[in-house]
């Protein structure tokens, strides 16, 4: 049954943890407010926009400019990258990062766990329209749990009789003072492409600083991240599974200056650390009929 704001208040009115609202451009939006944190959701897109643990402020960033209507991607928060990450391979006309952000997701279940935190399941599967730009039938499905920590988990099953390959992110959107103030912990030794350039680098530092864009993808990375940021007093901690890269982006001035719905000067505020699957062909995921794969990414906020 597709989702509607009457139906969804109806179906979870006995689960005083969560509530639904709806904008003019009839997305309707996920609340979360229970004994840990209170999270906002977007079902167009099922992406997570605001993680709030009481006490804090939130971790996730969310552009004042962006539009939120169908058929746009929503700038900030968790936006889902698949079935692919950046510019399709092939053809530039089909849409950056893929369709799911742009589609409509269903509520599969909403449960209020005995540990108080609250378990959220969201599903997609293909429709004509998803046929139309990537000829396979699959299955995804997303958790999002809210607790003193958010865990968001994007398993796709391939429900097609051959195999399929794709790419994918979790593209993190975090909160912060300034670019300039802040040190990314977990990335030193590790190897690096700069850009898109072909050859890598090695981080030998053992904080990354920002001074300029960074557009870095760290390859055969699993390790935590972690943003310590002494303005606001906190550390992000950025775990993750089933991912083999790992991507560290800000756009610096002169870049954000050309991405519309980033506000002016508006890149000091946020820093993108994004589980991937992409860009090597050994990173990206291929699934044989019945297979699935899951890639998670466990965000927290403590104080330093």
């Amino acid at each position: 049954m597709p989702n509607t704001l009457k139906h969804l208040t109806e179906l979870y009115s006995n689960n005083s943890d969560v509530s639904f609202t709806q904008n003019e451009n009839s997305i309707i939006f996920l609340q979360v407010h229970n004994k840990y944190a209170k999270a906002t959701i977007s079902l167009y897109g099922a992406q997570v926009l605001s993680f709030i643990p009481h006490g804090h402020q939130d971790a996730l960033w969310m552009s004042s400019n962006t539009a939120v209507e169908p058929g746009k991607a929503i700038r900030g928060g968790i936006p889902l990258c698949f079935p692919w990450f950046g510019p399709h391979a092939t053809d530039n006309n089909k849409a950056q990062h893929g369709f799911a952000r742009l589609t409509n997701w269903q509520v599969l279940a909403i449960n209020q766990l005995p540990n108080m935190q609250t378990n959220i399941q969201l599903t997609l599967q293909q429709s004509n329209t998803s046929l139309a730009v990537w000829p396979y039938q699959f299955v995804a499905h997303l958790n999002i749990l809210v607790g003193a920590s958010i865990t968001i988990s994007l398993k796709v099953a391939n429900k097609s009789a051959n195999a399929f390959t794709y790419s994918n992110a979790l593209h993190s959107y975090f909160s912060i003072s300034n670019i300039q103030n802040i040190a990314i912990t977990g990335l030193a030794q590790s190897k690096y492409y700069n850009g898109f350039e072909k050859t890598t680098q090695i981080q030998a530092q053992p904080l990354l600083h920002f001074t300029q864009e960074e557009n870095r993808r760290y390859v055969h990375h699993t390790n935590t991240c972690t943003i310590i940021d002494a303005d606001y007093n906190r550390k992000i901690t950025i775990k993750k599974t089933g991912s083999k890269v790992t991507v560290v982006w800000n756009p610096g001035a002169a870049t954000a200056s050309t991405i519309k719905d980033i506000p002016t000067n508006a890149y000091k505020n946020f820093v993108c650390i994004e589980p991937t699957n992409a860009y090597n062909e050994i990173d990206l995921i291929t699934l044989l009929p019945h297979q699935s794969h899951t890639i998670s990414t466990i965000i927290g906020i403590e104080p330093i």
